[in-house]
């Protein structure tokens, strides 16, 4: 495969799908691993353990490379916005609110990715992508209603901003990748991604939290790191970076909202959590507002940079 091919759009779903799945199971995957150890040192151990398992895949592929000088913005992007920022910012968070709760603040992503992507990408708003985008914002606004929060809990204020703001931290960044003219290959890039954040989340961890307290490394525990690491970094980012160059921006951040429906529901039957009738609702118009927006074959209207790639420049 060349460094700028992009998948079919059957391809691109399939592997959006192990995404959503990837990234929807490890909310409460998370929230039960900050429970025995300190969030910053929780998201440095998973980069620990997810750059072995790429160092061994990528040697064993023959596609561990030095990053061309041109893709390094790109690797700093996806590090520092979505692996160090939204990551550290998750784990903080997720100790004040529920992994349910989180998981759907976490995903509010798309309400600044579609302006975004039409002022900078140029990407057409159809009729019907905007209807989709407004169904699954309303399951958004069901789950989390601002009337009904309890302003007073400081714990609560502090947990759903950190949230929040790494949901615009990873906006940024998905803007940015669907825009970036790729040389390496995702998969050869991940493997630097999660380097840099693994040194800036160790470091982050050291001048925070200090020295590591003991931790009791019991099979269920360890078991819950390697899900974490494997499937919500190695599996998830490789594959959410290729889907970004296949897919358009607006299709991406809307169907990425399945992945509350997820999180909730492994929630609700893992950690006890309540899932109450609002909560099936909101579902409901998520998953009604992803049918609507991803069904709609209009070509979004290419990137300056993705134009120069066409033409092979």
């Amino acid at each position: 495969m060349t460094t700028n091919a992009t998948l079919s759009r059957t391809a691109a779903i399939l592997l959006f799908a192990v995404v959503v799945l990837s990234w929807g199971i490890t909310w409460p995957v998370m929230k039960a691993i900050v429970a025995e150890v300190s969030p910053l040192w929780a998201s440095a151990i998973r980069s620990v353990i997810a750059i072995v398992a790429l160092l061994v895949v990528l040697i064993a592929t023959g596609n561990l490379i030095l990053p061309p000088r041109r893709d390094w913005i790109v690797v700093l992007n996806i590090s520092l916005l979505h692996m160090v920022i939204f990551a550290a910012l998750l784990a903080v968070g997720i100790q004040f609110i529920p992994a349910g709760r989180s998981v759907v603040l976490g995903y509010t992503a798309p309400l600044w990715v579609v302006p975004g992507a039409r002022l900078f990408l140029g990407e057409r708003i159809t009729p019907r992508r905007a209807l989709g985008v407004a169904i699954g914002v309303a399951g958004l606004a069901v789950m989390f209603n601002p009337l009904a929060f309890d302003w007073s809990d400081r714990n609560a204020v502090l947990g759903n901003g950190m949230i929040l703001l790494g949901a615009f931290c990873w906006a940024a960044s998905i803007l940015h990748v669907r825009a970036h003219t790729w040389i390496a290959t995702p998969f050869q890039l991940v493997f630097w991604e999660v380097l840099v954040a693994m040194v800036v989340l160790g470091a982050l961890a050291f001048a925070l939290e200090g020295a590591p307290r003991h931790i009791d490394w019991n099979p269920k525990l360890v078991g819950l790191f390697l899900f974490a690491s494997i499937f919500g970094i190695v599996v998830a980012y490789w594959a959410m970076a290729t889907v970004n160059r296949s897919l358009p921006a607006i299709t991406t951040s809307l169907g990425v909202l399945a992945t509350p429906v997820v999180g909730t529901l492994f929630s609700t039957f893992a950690l006890g959590e309540a899932l109450d009738p609002s909560l099936i609702v909101a579902m409901a118009l998520i998953l009604g507002g992803i049918a609507v927006g991803t069904t709609d074959r209009t070509p979004p209207a290419t990137s300056p940079a993705e134009r120069e790639a066409e033409r092979g420049l």
